[in-house]
Formats: C-alpha cells, structure tokens, sequence
C-alpha cells in the first residue's frame, strides 16, 4: 500500500492540473449553476472534479472516493482509505475573480488525515503535508504561531463565531479577520500567518481535511467546534464545527465554550 509521502505526491500533481484548468475559467464568465443553500457551482468546478476522479482514482484503485461535486455514494462509508476533495473551495470568490480560491485534497485512513495539499493557483501557494513530515508553503516548512495570550491572537471566523449563543463562559477577547475558503484560513493558521480559526456550523469534509492535517503537522490542534477530536469518513461527510489554533489559544477557547 501507498504510504503518505507518496499519495503527497500524487495529490500534488492532481492540485497543480487542478490549477491549470482553473486558470483557463478565472475571469473568463464560465458557466454557472445555483446548487440552492450549498450555493454555486460553475463549469470549472465539474471539470477539475472529473479530472481529479480519474485521475487520483487511476492511481489508487482501492481507495474510496468523496467530494464536493461528486453524487455521493455509501460505498465509501466501507473504504479504508479514500480520497476527500473539493474541487474549488470559494466558489463564490472564483465566480467575482478573486484569487482566494483554492483546491483541497486529501487522504484519509481510518478517519484520519494522512496527505493532504490546498492550492491556490492565482496566489502561486501550495500548502502540503504528509503524517509524520511536517508541513510546507512551496516547500518550506512552516508551523503555526505558538500564541499564548488570547487578547492578542488574531483568529480567522465569521462575526457570527463571536455571537454570544456559542460561548457560555463569555465571548473571547480575541481580534477577528476573514477570508473566504474554508481551506486556505486553515492553511494560514498553518503558515503562522494567523493565530486560530473557527466556525461552528456543520462543516463538509471537503472543506477541512487537508487543512486540518496541515495545521497538526505544523504544530497546531484541531479539533470540533466543541473541542471533540475530528474523525474523518462520517455517514454525513460533515462535522460540529472547527476549531483550531495553538494548543494554548485552543484550549483556552475550548474551555470558553462550555
């Protein structure tokens, strides 16, 4: 079987065509269709999906298989290991011709995270980690800020994070930033650009596998909303929340929530 370093690699290369095929859309009025309350989806996004299935599941016959634009099957629930993608993740910054795009990729054993890459083509940063490698931006090692002082710490959510309902021991005292795929605020948790991050709605799979790995591997911890530890290849392919950081920052807000 595979080990983690060499599906790195081939999840990689997948992001980087992935890339490419983005590239040709970016700004160019590709084609859109209204998915209802999971939003947009445009050409772009069905034909890095098709890509990505043939050709991660070309190389890995034996995995299963779960992503954003992808009919999902159950037949996955019974895979050990198995691919979780989202083909873009900021549909909607792709569709306005922001860069913040980014493709997520990632492999999950067990339930856990083993390799995993996000990719923002138009920002030329490609995030990757394998278990028991560390992380990297372009292929230097990164890790997360180490904060210790939540008054301090800048942390990635939407203002509905900080509404009273989600924290009985009172609303932190902590500075607030944003930016819109899912993926790329945990990547900047794993650069150490930021302090934290945090949503509390059910979360897709997709949106957090890999950055979930690149901020373990970078030093930090991630966990549920509710400080519960992440398991991967759910029934639901959806999760209570994220809540990541350093492990001073994160378990100081953990304790905040209940």
């Amino acid at each position: 079987m595979p080990g983690p370093e060499d599906d790195l690699a081939l999840l990689i290369s997948a992001a980087e065509r992935a890339g490419e095929i983005a590239g040709r859309y970016f700004r160019q009025d590709p084609q859109i269709w209204d998915k209802g309350v999971d939003g947009p989806v445009t050409e772009a996004d069905f034909e890095i999906d098709a890509m990505l299935r043939d050709t991660l599941l070309g190389a890995r016959r034996e995995y299963g298989w779960l992503s954003e634009e992808t009919e999902d099957d159950p037949a996955r629930l019974s895979a050990e290991t198995l691919f979780i993608c989202d083909p873009i993740d900021g549909t909607r910054a792709f569709i306005d011709g922001e860069p913040s795009f980014s493709h997520s990729l990632a492999v999950v054993h067990q339930g856990q995270v083993t390799a995993g890459v996000v990719f923002l083509p138009m920002r030329d940063k490609l995030y990757a980690a394998a278990s028991g490698k560390g992380s990297t931006l372009n292929g230097v090692p990164v890790r997360v800020t180490g904060a210790q002082d939540l008054a301090q710490s800048t942390f990635l959510a939407t203002k509905g994070a900080l509404k009273p309902e989600h924290w009985l021991g009172g609303i932190p005292e902590i500075n607030r930033a944003y930016r819109p795929s899912l993926a790329y605020r945990m990547s900047l948790v794993g650069e150490g650009r930021f302090d934290g991050m945090m949503t509390f709605r059910p979360t897709w799979e997709w949106d957090i596998a890999a950055g979930t790995l690149i901020i373990e591997e970078a030093g930090g911890r991630v966990t549920t909303g509710r400080g519960a530890p992440l398991v991967f290849n759910g029934p639901t392919a959806q999760v209570d929340g994220v809540l990541a950081g350093s492990s001073t920052v994160h378990g100081a807000l953990v304790a905040q929530r209940r």
